[in-house]
């Protein structure tokens, strides 16, 4: 069971989680709160599901995990238009926030993936799908789901990556709440620094993909690209080198080829 007296005294932010829900059973947080007809408007409002019914990654892929042993939340912005006009840096601080406290906390290395995966030795620890709805030209809830292995300790299923969890990684059970406040708390400091600095936002994330420059192939839809992961531009899109020069790629899935 997760303990959210303890999260709460972890937690030290000015406004992200600190409306915060807890739910046994949700289709999907994202879903939840993505539906302003539940009642939960506020920018920063958190929402964790011991267990999603219809949990799902990119390309409605089915996320699937185990109840009362891992992350699975989503964050809701609103009336921030400068952070939701920029959603690929918003990609990267909230998997950089994942990074930074796996290894703030336990000391396991880590890399990202792009657009947002984090791995543990090579294994997939880590996705987050964003979503938004909008009136008019103006988006009007933009939420940021996160799903984190942590102790779940074998997976089934066939997948893309390897997965792996926290626990298998460092060979012992982690405490969710203190990882949760530690992400949370990370996520507000980087969601600031995409305000002053989104350079050095860009700058971190790069640093922790070792697939740039290397040969890769890109799977979006029904075509497939290949070329070299050349670098990440200003706005957090891959740039692909190939026989015909540099192409920007928005969203795709990118593996080493």
């Amino acid at each position: 069971m997760f303990n959210i007296e303890n999260f709460d005294i972890k937690l030290n932010t000015e406004y992200i989680g600190r409306t915060f829900v807890y739910a046994e059973e949700l289709s999907s947080t994202n879903t939840f709160l993505m539906d302003k007809q539940n009642g939960y408007n506020e920018s920063g409002t958190v929402v964790l599901a011991e267990k999603q019914t219809s949990g799902k990654g990119r390309k409605d892929r089915v996320w699937y995990s185990a109840p009362d042993s891992n992350l699975t939340f989503s964050i809701l912005l609103t009336k921030d238009k400068f952070l939701t006009s920029n959603s690929s840096l918003i990609n990267f601080a909230a998997s950089l926030s994942v990074a930074f406290s796996i290894e703030n906390l336990y000391q396991l290395k880590t890399e990202l993936k792009w657009p947002n995966d984090v791995l543990l030795e090579g294994k997939k620890t880590s996705g987050i799908l964003i979503e938004a709805t909008s009136q008019g030209n103006k988006i009007e809830r933009f939420v940021i789901g996160i799903g984190i292995n942590v102790n779940q300790p074998s997976f089934q299923g066939t997948f893309n990556y390897p997965p792996t969890s926290i626990r298998n990684e460092l060979g012992r059970n982690v405490e969710r709440e203190k990882l949760l406040a530690e992400i949370l708390n990370n996520f507000e400091l980087l969601l600031e620094m995409i305000k002053k600095n989104k350079s050095e936002v860009i700058n971190d994330w790069k640093s922790k993909c070792k697939m740039i420059g290397e040969r890769i192939s890109i799977v979006e839809n029904d075509s497939e690209k290949f070329g070299i992961f050349y670098d990440i531009d200003e706005e957090g899109f891959l740039l692909l080198k190939t026989k015909d020069g540099i192409e920007k790629i928005h969203y795709g899935d990118v593996s080493l080829g």
